[in-house]
């Protein structure tokens, strides 16, 4: 039996120029799931950690990160636990990289002649882990775009190295057509299979997901912490464990949180809502510096309901990680008996609710909204009300 922690995707030093002054505390909370990782490769007694790429987000880090990284690959080393990393394309192996910068195998606390910490280059594409009866593949270039697959020509199977498990590691895209004809990295599902490993472990994608293909069980662990603040299906990694009984192997794949950001969506019915401060109030009540809250206005609202949706974020901005709030809501169509067409309220809603109907039956609906907004406006001017525009 084999057993790992398969990561990828960390991104530590991130800028995070979109959060503002919330940038420094992502920053540490990526940092801190890339020590979560570690606290479960200990407590889960893994025999190997893999980080399949972008560790960093950049090769231009002070030498105090690389130092807290490589603390915590020494508690790795300190538990006998070996570590596999590759460079990505933020991490890339080019002249500049963090990599040729730093040793980080050595700042890890690994001899010259062990095998604890080990970053796979160009010229070292894979390493033969005897202690965990393991070989590592994973084949990088020293350019961000690939001249070339970095599967091309790999078949485990017609390996002579004597090892019971072989494992791939890619810093990529699966290719889909029309999504990454440009991406610096491809690999195909036919290119997978055709590797025979026991396990291909991938990063790039920032989602957590598992596959196969032929014999191959291939799967992406996710960024550990979102790095942009849509990834929903970030803040894991993956636990996976390979065995071989009476012959046949088995690769399971499981996911653990590591993350501390959360997601939630919630859907409000406009015509529910009294006013924006009581709204407010309500969200306020969700309150997490972890969350990232995703709220969507729908239905028919009240006339009388006024909703800025910016000063709704910007008020509810400094108890959460981010808040975005969509308002999807409709303008209501006029209610009870009209006034006579004689006169000018009755003459602008018949007029703008006819144009209304037109629109919202050629499927316009955009500019349909726009004509019941209009038509709100115009029921409140009539009637005598104040209106901001």
């Amino acid at each position: 039996m084999l057993r790992l922690i398969h990561t990828a995707d960390v991104h530590l030093g991130a800028r995070h120029a979109d959060l503002g002054e919330q940038a420094s505390a992502q920053r540490e909370r990526q940092f801190a799931a890339f020590m979560a990782a570690i606290d479960l490769a200990l407590a889960e007694k893994v025999d190997l950690f893999l980080v399949a790429g972008d560790l960093f987000d950049s090769n231009v880090q002070p030498r105090r990160s690389v130092e807290r990284v490589a603390a915590e690959l020494k508690r790795l080393v300190e538990a006998k636990i070996r570590t596999v990393i590759i460079p990505g394309t933020h991490d890339v192996f080019d002249r500049a990289s963090i990599y040729r910068a730093y040793d980080l195998p050595a700042l890890a606390g690994d001899g010259p002649n062990d095998d604890f910490v080990t970053v796979l280059d160009p010229d070292h594409p894979s390493v033969h882990l005897a202690a965990c009866d393991v070989v590592v593949h994973g084949r990088v270039f020293p350019t961000k775009r690939a001249p070339h697959s970095p599967l091309q020509g790999l078949d485990a199977a017609t390996d002579q190295i004597p090892a019971t498990w072989r494992i791939g590691m890619v810093h990529g895209a699966i290719a889909i057509p029309g999504k990454t004809d440009r991406d610096e990295v491809v690999i195909t599902t036919e290119e997978i299979a055709a590797t025979n490993l026991d396990y291909l472990a991938l990063g790039h994608w920032h989602s957590a997901q598992t596959g196969k293909a032929g014999t191959v069980t291939y799967a992406y662990a996710g960024a550990p912490e979102p790095v942009a603040l849509d990834q929903d299906r970030a803040g894991k990694v993956l636990l996976v464990e390979l065995n071989e009984r009476d012959g046949a192997r088995t690769v399971t794949v499981e996911e653990r949180q590591v993350g501390k950001t959360r997601f939630e969506r919630h859907e409000l019915d406009a015509g529910a809502q009294t006013s924006q401060p009581a709204l407010i109030e309500s969200l306020r009540s969700l309150a997490d510096p972890d969350l990232v809250l995703d709220v969507r206005l729908v239905g028919v609202r009240p006339d009388e309901l006024d909703l800025d949706v910016e000063e709704i974020e910007t008020a509810l901005a400094p108890v959460f990680l981010k808040v975005r709030v969509r308002d999807a809501s409709l303008a209501a169509l006029t209610e009870g008996a009209l006034p006579s067409p004689d006169t000018i309220a009755g003459a602008f809603i018949r007029d703008l609710e006819a144009r209304i109907a037109e629109l919202e039956a050629s499927a316009a609906e955009a500019e349909a909204a726009e004509q019941r907004d209009a038509l709100r406006l115009g029921r409140l001017l009539l009637a005598g009300h104040e209106v901001s525009l």
